[in-house]
């Protein structure tokens, strides 16, 4: 019976930081049986033998098993390749090239497993003239776009906040090695999964493409203003914090102007619709933010949310990893480590119906599972293990 979407699947994780084990934690809390291949000195995140492991690592590394293995060495190579013979999936994203160079890339890989799905994750791809850019979250931003059009009216560009580039390449390479995996099913054939984080984050300006296209102007740097042409749309100070709030249909206008205190604004012909309404913007968020003014973030927020408008507090990140509905749904989970101490980390956000969820497992040690993914995977009596450890191959 099968237990887990991915029951099975053996997945080889090379990857660090957080694009590449982002699509890696998905795949193991969907049951994969992932091994995360580290150097002996671990993940680039882990410092100083993992006392100082930060909690970044923590959620992006649950439910996988660590092998440690010296890839330059001969005899890491050898064991690699062997255990790619038994592998489903080989996931890297190492700067363009670099896997090549360990003669390890897809061109010896695919000889090696013809069913074997390799996936490269890299900033900007593996051709063209940019792909031996460095690229990290902060740059892809900058190079994708957002920053052109993040920030303060008048202001210099600004990043966005947390890591989109990596989470949006994350989540386009998950979905890249699932396609392919339900490809092989048909085919028999394994395949090359590429995906560049510049290019995951194009359709998150799709407002601003589609208001350029409309225009021929490029979009402005406008705080919390979409480039669509529609109001309300924007962030309202309270007597102890702030509201978002947008408006998207009609009923949801006529309802917010009666909430507020302006209920002739409802059928008047100026406000008729979001187009219309663009011209008042600058009034109409006075009117709003008058009426937040006198309330406290969350009688703001209820009032409303109670008048079905799409609503929103401004938490910050204390208040989201307590978020009490996330923790009913088992999203979030409260939980202590012996050297990081209690813990809040997260479940994956995909859910299927005919599965349960699998339990979420604290992140393993460097090379913990040496021992038990080169017995299960390949067959390894202790004195083979034994003499790779001694040769510090693993």
């Amino acid at each position: 019976m099968q237990d887990t979407p991915l029951q099975g699947i053996k997945v080889l994780d090379l990857t660090q930081i957080y694009q590449g084990p982002y699509a890696s934690f998905l795949m193991a809390m969907a049951g994969a049986d992932v091994v995360k291949v580290e150097s002996h000195a671990g993940d680039r995140i882990r410092r100083n033998q993992g006392a100082e492991t930060p909690l970044a690592f923590a959620m992006l590394n649950s439910n996988k098993r660590c092998l440690t293995l010296d890839l330059k060495h001969p005899k890491g190579k050898a064991v690699l390749k062997e255990m790619a013979q038994h592998a489903d999936v080989m996931l890297e994203n190492f700067a363009a090239g670099t896997m090549d160079r360990l003669g390890l890339g897809w061109d010896v890989m695919r000889e090696v497993n013809p069913k074997l799905i390799y996936g490269t994750a890299t900033g900007y791809g593996v051709t063209g003239p940019d792909k031996d850019q460095l690229a990290m979250d902060h740059t892809v931003q900058a190079a994708a776009g957002v920053m052109s059009i993040t920030g303060e009216t008048g202001g210099p560009p600004a990043r966005a906040g947390g890591t989109p580039s990596d989470i949006m390449g994350g989540i386009h390479f998950y979905a890249g090695i699932l396609s392919a995996l339900l490809a092989r099913n048909a085919t028999g054939k394994g395949t090359r999964v590429e995906v560049a984080m510049q290019e995951a984050m194009y359709f998150v300006l799709s407002s601003e493409f589609a208001s350029y296209h409309r225009t021929g102007e490029l979009p402005e740097r406008r705080g919390d203003k979409t480039a669509a042409a529609s109001a309300p749309y924007g962030r309202y100070e309270c007597r102890d914090g702030w509201i978002a709030l947008i408006v998207v249909s009609e009923p949801q206008w006529h309802r917010l102007v009666t909430l507020i205190g302006r209920p002739e604004l409802a059928d008047d012909p100026e406000y008729a619709n979001p187009m219309l309404r663009h011209r008042f913007e600058a009034e109409i968020n006075e009117m709003i933010g008058s009426w937040t003014a006198q309330r406290s973030k969350d009688e703001a927020y209820q009032l409303i949310r109670d008048n079905r408008i799409p609503v929103a507090p401004v938490r910050d990140v204390g208040e989201v990893m307590n978020d009490a509905h996330m923790h009913e749904r088992g999203m979030l989970h409260r939980m202590a480590h012996p050297y990081i101490g209690d813990v809040v980390l997260p479940s994956s956000p995909i859910r299927l119906s005919e599965f349960p969820p699998v339990p979420l497992e604290f992140f393993h040690e460097p090379g913990a599972d040496n021992a038990d993914v080169l017995a299960d995977w390949l067959g390894m009596d202790d004195a083979a293990i034994s003499s790779l450890a001694e040769e510090k191959v693993i």
